[in-house]
């Protein structure tokens, strides 16, 4: 259990990724570029730091690097670390822990009591769990020896039916009691507007989780003027009804919760003045979709 992944948080009690009452592991680093991302903290692939502009005392212990965080940016792990102990105020704040998976599965295990009276349990997310193969497939494994119930919250990006990593993929499933798979857009033209990358692989996962049996939950965040439109939605429908092991089908509105992170990182939103979906588009998706049990 000495394998160590990249965690940006830990969520106790969560009721929303997945059966019962869970604890969300999130794992940072992501290959999509999504124009709504709610996580961008979870973005890159090292510890990141954040700006928080309402701690900020302007007390210039920190030489008032904030007014340049690219320059914070692209320094070393250890020196941004240095930058955050720096600030008095906690303005300047590290995003990302390397951890064990001992280390993630002894705070999960502080929740086992609720698991097991909710039929709840771990679900690893992130950024997209699956950069950190490795640690995921471990800390998924160690959670099944402790009995508890797995979920991996995916996007399906780095999924391949090629060589070594298809067959690491295979395994990991042994350990993965539910699959929640995102599907951003059904074309493959938009979905690379919408991520920067293709759905062809995150398709093709969907058809090799119902092949296998696994269950899974398709996931799809409705972005007004960007996938919400009918045909997209009734073209989504039929690809779904192709798969066998979908237990549910859930709709995420798009919301602008998260605005506040892109401003902590100093980074621009790309969909400045998209308001979220009215309830009727919701409910209408909703419809098309057979969003729900099935």
């Amino acid at each position: 259990m000495d394998t160590k992944g990249l965690v940006f948080g830990i969520q106790h009690f969560s009721i929303h990724d997945g059966d019962g009452i869970r604890s969300n592991v999130f794992l940072k680093g992501c290959p999509l570029r999504c124009l709504w991302c709610h996580n961008p903290e979870g973005l890159t692939t090292e510890v990141g730091i954040q700006y928080i502009k309402n701690k900020c005392r302007g007390c210039g212990k920190c030489g008032y690097i904030f007014k340049n965080m690219h320059d914070l940016y692209i320094k070393s792990e250890d020196e941004k670390l240095q930058y955050a102990r720096k600030c008095l105020y906690g303005a300047l704040e590290p995003v990302g822990k390397w951890m064990s998976v001992k280390e993630v599965i002894d705070d999960v295990m502080k929740d086992l009591r609720f698991f097991k009276n909710s039929n709840g349990g771990i679900t690893v997310s992130g950024g997209e769990p699956m950069l950190q193969f490795d640690f995921t497939l471990e800390l998924l494994k160690e959670a099944k020896k402790q009995g508890i119930h797995t979920t991996l919250d995916t996007s399906g990006n780095p999924y391949t039916e090629e060589g070594p990593w298809h067959e690491k993929w295979e395994e990991l499933m042994k350990y993965t009691d539910l699959v929640m798979l995102d599907i951003k857009h059904i074309d493959e033209e938009q979905h690379k507007i919408l991520t920067g990358c293709t759905n062809k692989n995150i398709l093709a996962m969907a058809k090799k989780l119902s092949d296998m049996g696994i269950a899974m939950w398709i996931r799809h965040v409705l972005v007004p003027e960007r996938n919400d439109r009918d045909d997209y939605l009734h073209r989504l429908a039929d690809f779904i009804g192709t798969l066998k092991t979908v237990e549910r089908v859930e709709v995420l509105p798009y919301h602008t919760l998260g605005i506040f992170k892109w401003e902590n990182l100093h980074l621009d939103y790309p969909l400045k003045g998209i308001n979220p979906p009215t309830k009727e588009r919701i409910e209408n998706a909703e419809k098309i979709l057979g969003a729900g049990t099935h």
